[in-house]
């Protein structure tokens, strides 16, 4: 977390100690708390600063900004500040550094800036209008629309442009040094194009300002660098022509930026080097690496002493020369077994990538061995003898240096492998409707009479809503199966949102044999999904309909909510858990002892007054729902089948995937392959346990069911809302749900809004519910429930309420009793 009261180390940093408190020049009547504070460092900007302000301050106003100038300058532009905020409509703030307080340049005005900061997001930018003020304004109302930590402002992606530089030379250089940069951090820098941009925003709370020290111009590097579990976005912009003034790049900075990030790699050298094993096992299994690694570099002591008795002594050349080419060898000697038998299981990135920081490590250490070969010759010591001691002293540094480092385990915090890019203004390169495709939408389906559906894949998942006098024209949510994507390979997945949030295009890495969908968002929302998405319609339902379906249910004042609903002795109750729990065998359970109606096992429609309506997917039966099942109805082949089936769709099979969510691979693709080849074991609820189904109840109980030491308690109303959501957000956890969601804008609201919306149903759901959470040990849930329900109410409770038949959506949906 930032901390508002730095210490007298960190204030003496950046001189902090010779700086007064921010002037508040501009402070309107009425402006609320501000959420933004965009910082503006500035040093001789006089003439561009009223422009500036002129542009900026209108399109900060509906984003709660303030604006907080620092000013290093001595031509007056902290008048020209002064004088030109008169009339601006958000607050405005300055900062103005003496000359003795200075320290740290840019770098240090921007930390100085952020500590000062007062509201929960920072946006950094220039003030020569390079940085056009629009597409500052852009950038942060999609910083504080997103579940991200960082926003950069990009010039090396969509549609971002690097026209507004000082000629080819500037543009050059840029681009030499970014390509630099990110080879110098190839791991923390892997999903950001421009780690050099002066325009970026962050959110306070999730970033060090007490780690920061940076050099120069570059904060984002640091910040990036210094930050690898930050989440980032990157927002396309044109770099405009400078509009007055001239550059401050000169040849002092570009050797600023050079220590700077000579200083920010060797600290993180020497950091992951002194990284200890975290427990004993872990230390043993380091001292095996290490005989094992010393066991190979003798081998290849032998094959370098080898190689340089054969330049120096047959070849004739020069020891030094010798000893170096003897290095090449044993080099690409060591590295093949290293790679192949040491570190074969462990090793992290391509081949080419290893081999050369393998290179790049042996010939620095080279450069350090050959001073002291050559001292040793000179004092009479033997050529091979010299060449021997020079190795055997830099093997823990070698195996020091590839433990911790070249074959290292990626960071926990590391960078999410997915790069989000928001192409502002920008109009998406559409592939026209192939001429093999229909565009008929063959399966319709009316979901409880609040959004329509039509596709051109079957929805297994919906099947109960199969509605098909819903005409083509007339769905909410469209699903066509095109050619999505470009058609070579790509390094990571993107999801892109073009032309302000209308289209949402997520492309994986294998070019268009990968899972990719594009959504545009409108009326109806059109989505369309890739080949091999088309062939794995549970995939489809569950990370992409359904993430839709959710936040259009809520536009229209109803909510998906993860939990399970039945009736029991006419009582309408409703179970929740985390995914994975026992909810479904619970269920299943119910039903078979205890009779009454099912409505659903995974998702509810719930409205403000108390109803639940039904949502009977076919059931997963996972590893520890399997106990639950007695359907006699199952062939020996499917009980077979299931036996497997139901320990890859568990609990165990979603952790992996999760894990590997993690990496840089096409999990999508992954999980649509893995579904195609093993389909998740899915049944309707009245073929595994004899039931009916009903359409809508009132929920009267709610049971919160935890695994532990058996107790009852009761749950207050807030953290009722707050758990349900909670445990809807989980069902929620597969990509690509995080990188798509905060994108969304369904019937006029934003992300956000939908969310609060979303809470507001929840609340006057639960308004009229008992809750409670029931803890078991095993799996006993389904014997408690009843008995408590019973012993509170009697046994004359109220009769069961007869099956509706099947499909009977009325106009509102009502149960006896609720309000209208």
């Amino acid at each position: 977390m930032i901390g508002h009261g730095p210490d007298a180390r960190e204030r003496q940093a950046v001189g902090e100690d010779a700086v007064p408190e921010p002037r508040e020049l501009r402070a309107p009547d009425g402006a609320p708390p501000p959420r933004l504070t965009v910082i503006v460092p500035t040093r001789d900007e006089a003439e561009n600063v009223p422009v500036l302000l002129g542009r900026l301050a209108p399109l900060l106003t509906p984003l709660r900004a303030e604006l907080l100038f620092v000013d290093d300058s001595d031509d007056g532009t902290d008048q020209a500040i002064a004088a030109a905020c008169a009339g601006a409509p958000v607050p405005v703030r300055l900062l103005h550094r003496p000359p003795e307080a200075r320290a740290g340049g840019l770098g240090g005005a921007v930390l100085l800036g952020a500590r000062h900061a007062r509201g929960e997001w920072v946006l950094v930018m220039d003030a020569d209008l390079q940085h056009p003020p629009e597409s500052a304004a852009t950038l942060a109302a999609v910083a504080m629309r997103h579940d991200v930590d960082v926003v950069i402002g990009t010039r090396y992606a969509g549609r971002g442009s690097t026209a507004g530089l000082d000629g080819p030379l500037r543009e050059a250089t840029s681009s030499a040094a970014t390509r630099l940069v990110k080879a110098m951090f190839p791991r923390r820098l892997a999903t950001v194009s421009d780690p050099m941009s002066g325009l970026f925003a962050f959110r306070r709370a999730a970033v060090r300002l007490d780690r920061m020290n940076p050099l120069g111009f570059k904060v984002l590097l640091e910040l990036l660098v210094r930050h690898p579990g930050a989440r980032v976005a990157e927002v396309a912009y044109e770099m405009a022509p400078r509009h007055e003034g001239r550059s401050k790049a000169s040849l002092r900075e570009g050797v600023t930026f050079l220590r700077h990030l000579s200083r920010l790699r060797g600290r993180r050298l020497v950091g992951q080097i002194r990284r200890r094993p975290r427990t004993p096992a872990d230390r043993v299994r380091q001292l095996v690496r290490m005989v094992c690694f010393g066991l190979v570099g003798l081998s290849g002591m032998v094959v370098n002493t080898a190689a340089l008795w054969f330049f120096y002594e047959p070849a004739r050349l020069h020891h030094l020369l010798g000893a170096a080419l003897a290095t090449q060898l044993s080099t690409s000697w060591n590295f093949l077994l290293v790679d192949n038998l040491i570190y074969r299981r462990t090793r992290v990135g391509s081949l080419p990538a290893r081999a050369v920081r393998f290179f790049l490590l042996n010939n620095v250490l080279l450069l350090l061995r050959l001073p002291v070969l050559q001292a040793l010759v000179f004092a009479g010591v033997g050529v091979l003898v010299a060449n021997a001691a020079t190795l055997a002293a830099l093997f823990l540094v070698r195996f020091l240096v590839n433990d911790q480092v070249i074959y290292a385990a990626l960071d926990r915090g590391r960078r999410d492998p997915v790069r989000l890019l928001i192409a502002s203004g920008a109009a998406e390169a559409v592939t026209p409707p192939s001429r093999r495709r229909y565009q008929y939408l063959k399966y319709r389906y009316d979901v409880a009479g609040v959004v329509t559906i039509g596709s051109q894949i079957m929805l297994p998942e919906l099947e109960f809503f199969r509605a098909q006098w819903v005409a083509d024209a007339d769905v909410d949510i469209a699903v066509r199966v095109s050619d999505v994507g470009g058609r070579g390979p790509q390094r990571r997945a993107a999801m892109t949102q073009y032309a302000d949030r209308s289209v949402l295009r997520y492309e994986e890495q294998l070019g268009r044999l990968g899972a990719n969908f594009r959504i545009q968002l409108g009326s109806p929302i059109e989505i369309q999904v890739g080949p091999l998405l088309a062939r794995s319609p549970h995939v489809v339902y569950t990370n992409i309909v359904e993430a839709l379906l959710r936040f259009v249910m809520v536009a229209r004042g109803h909510m998906l909510l993860h939990s399970a609903c039945v009736t029991l002795d006419g009582v309408g109750v409703m179970l929740s858990a985390l995914t994975d729990t026992g909810k479904t065998a619970t269920v299943l359970r119910l039903l078979r002892d205890h009779g009454g109606l099912f409505l659903s096992d995974d998702m509810t429609i719930v409205r403000p007054h108390g109803t639940a309506t039904c949502f009977p997917k076919p059931l997963t039966i996972s590893a520890h729902t399997l106990r639950a099942v007695q359907a006699q109805d199952l062939t020996p082949r499917e009980w077979r089948r299931l036996q497997w089936q139901s320990r890859l769709h568990s609990k165990g099979g979603r952790s992996l995937a999760l894990a590997l969510a993690r990496f840089n691979l096409p999990i999508m693709g992954i999980n649509a392959v893995t579904q195609l080849l093993v389909p998740p074991p899915k049944y309707s609820v009245d073929r595994l346990v004899p039931c009916r189904i009903g359409t809508t109840t009132r929920v009267e109980e709610l049971f919160v069911i935890e695994r532990g030491r058996p107790a009852t308690s009761e749950l207050g109303h807030d953290e009722t809302v707050t758990r349900m959501i909670r445990n809807t957000d989980d069902a929620y956890g597969f990509p690509p749900f995080r990188y798509l969601a905060p994108s969304l804008v369904i019937d006029g609201l934003h992300y956000p809004e939908l969310r609060l919306r979303e809470r507001e149903i929840l609340a006057g759901f639960l308004s009229r519910v008992r809750s409670r959470v029931l803890v078991s040990d095993r799996f006993g849930w389904a014997d408690d429930i009843p008995r408590l329900l019973r012993g509170e109410r009697g046994a004359a409770a109220a009769p069961v309420v007869p099956a509706q038949g099947w499909p009977r959506w009325s106009g509102d949906l009502t149960v006896a009793g609720e309000p209208a």
